[in-house]
């Protein structure tokens, strides 16, 4: 392997870099894929300036393997490089599959307003103070660019990927590359993900090098996973030509690792997935916060057998940003809305207030590795809405307030730091929406394909629903219920 330090400029320090990368990877790659390491090569080694590679790698085309490969390059040659993801459950596979720490985007991007301590509400750009890093951004399909203020507090100008491209490119010889999969879910009200979009990267004035991985890597063509998921970026390729899609036809016959059950048999093979790989390595998809709630009550009920609200074990799920209970902890601007966590303790009697019921839990959060304590809302376990509805919202926020003395300036600061205004809402996490799972990877998943309306088979969201969910999974995927046709 050549030697780490200075690597020359031009072709020579290219195909230095391309040799080491070559041989960092366990198998010999195809056409494609060699095309691509020359393309990182060209990046990391000659390219300067406003230059930014985009990677559309679709599932079991290599790109894990080879980004991973590429991280370990940068490291050997002496080259910084930083990882990031739009949550912390992407990032922490991020950093596993990469062998290096990566973090979320906001973490990276954003800091709190430092002109007023009292005030949480709103986050500033940060000073990118790296020099001659390269930043490699995955799940980038998941990076939304309309404005929002997210749960009463703003980051940067709400625009993530601009405010993305500003810091890393206001940093002295740093540079991006974005890592996605085009057929997964575009973030939610959009038809396309627009970091993934060559023409939207274009527009900041970057030399854009884009790269697609198509084919399947020889030593994963027997999976059945990849099977399907193919079939269904296949479909959602060609949705450019036509607009008139058939319900997809699943293959199914021959394979070991995708399976269709019906529901009758759904708790017993749950409970088996659990006995085996805990329910960290398992998860149930659904189309709906409303069914997500009735999954996740029969599985607590008839699986797992708690029959207390919360519980120590209990996985849940966080439903909406929380910016108080993370105070104490470095690093931790913020809990963001999707992170897991897992009950601890449950400290205390359960609290009555506003109309609503409350709880002191001691949690986990495993894509963080942080153990911290805070107040949760029970009453968000049970809603069929994304966090509390907007009536509990309502109380909360009234009831709050009138406890509350001042003019309304001082009351609003109060409020912010008010432990049952700002309870963290969340919900059991054994069963998730699709948009929820994205980023996230677990051994075993369960696709719940009940009460999906005829009419939305030919529906290219579908597809790419359904690619989503059946790519969460490593190495099993159970379809419950499923109307679809199989072969």
């Amino acid at each position: 392997m050549p030697s780490q330090g200075h690597l020359p400029a031009g072709a020579d320090g290219e195909l230095e870099f391309a040799a080491t990368l070559l041989q960092l990877l366990d198998y010999d790659p195809n056409d494609e894929q060699n095309e691509l390491i020359a393309g990182f090569a060209r990046f990391c080694v000659s390219c300067t300036g406003n230059s930014l590679l985009l990677l559309n790698g679709y599932a079991g085309t290599g790109k894990t393997s080879i980004t991973g490969a590429l991280v370990k390059t940068l490291s050997h040659f002496g080259m910084k490089a930083m990882l990031l993801a739009p949550t912390g459950r992407a990032a922490k596979v991020f950093s596993e599959y990469a062998g290096h720490p990566a973090y979320t985007i906001h973490r990276k991007i954003y800091r709190q307003h430092s002109y007023s301590p009292e005030d949480y509400g709103g986050f500033n750009i940060a000073e990118n103070k790296h020099t001659d890093t390269i930043f490699i951004v995955d799940e980038a399909s998941m990076i939304a660019n309309a404005t929002s203020v997210a749960d009463g507090a703003i980051f940067g100008t709400g625009r993530l990927l601009d405010d993305l491209i500003h810091y890393v490119y206001s940093g002295t010889g740093c540079r991006l590359i974005m890592l996605g999969d085009s057929a997964q879910l575009p973030p939610v009200g959009l038809d396309e993900s627009p970091a993934l979009n060559p023409q939207v990267l274009e527009s900041y004035g970057l030399q854009v090098m884009p790269f697609t991985l198509h084919h399947v890597a020889r030593q994963r063509e027997s999976s059945g996973i990849l099977e399907n998921a193919t079939m269904l970026r296949k479909a959602i390729e060609s949705y450019g030509n036509t607009r008139d899609l058939e319900p997809p036809v699943l293959h199914l016959q021959g394979y070991d690792d995708i399976r269709a059950i019906s529901s009758e048999y759904l708790t017993d093979m749950l409970d088996s997935s659990y006995s085996r790989l805990g329910t960290r390595g398992t998860t149930l998809i659904t189309r709906s916060n409303k069914r997500a709630a009735l999954f996740n009550l029969g599985i607590r009920n008839s699986i797992l057998y708690y029959e207390e609200e919360l519980v120590a074990g209990d996985l849940l799920m966080v439903a909406k940003n929380n910016y108080l209970w993370s105070e104490n902890y470095e690093g931790l601007e913020f809990i963001a809305n999707g992170e897991m966590a897992r009950v601890v303790r449950v400290r205390g009697a359960e609290e009555h207030l506003h109309g609503l019921r409350f709880a002191t839990l001691d949690l986990e959060l495993p894509d963080q590795e942080i153990e911290l304590e805070a107040k949760a809302v029970i009453d968000a376990l049970h809603s069929e809405t994304a966090a509390l509805s907007r009536q509990q919202s309502e109380m909360l926020y009234t009831g709050a307030m009138a406890q509350l003395s001042g003019d309304k300036r001082t009351r609003y600061r109060a409020l912010k730091k008010d432990p049952y205004y700002n309870a963290l809402q969340v919900k059991y996490g054994y069963a998730i929406t699709c948009h929820k799972a994205q980023g996230g990877q677990w051994d075993e998943v369960y696709i719940d394909m009940g009460g999906i309306p005829e009419e939305a088979f030919t529906d290219i969201q579908f597809y790419r629903w359904l690619y989503t969910a059946i790519t969460r999974a490593r190495t099993r995927v159970f379809l419950i219920n499923s109307p679809l046709q199989f072969c």
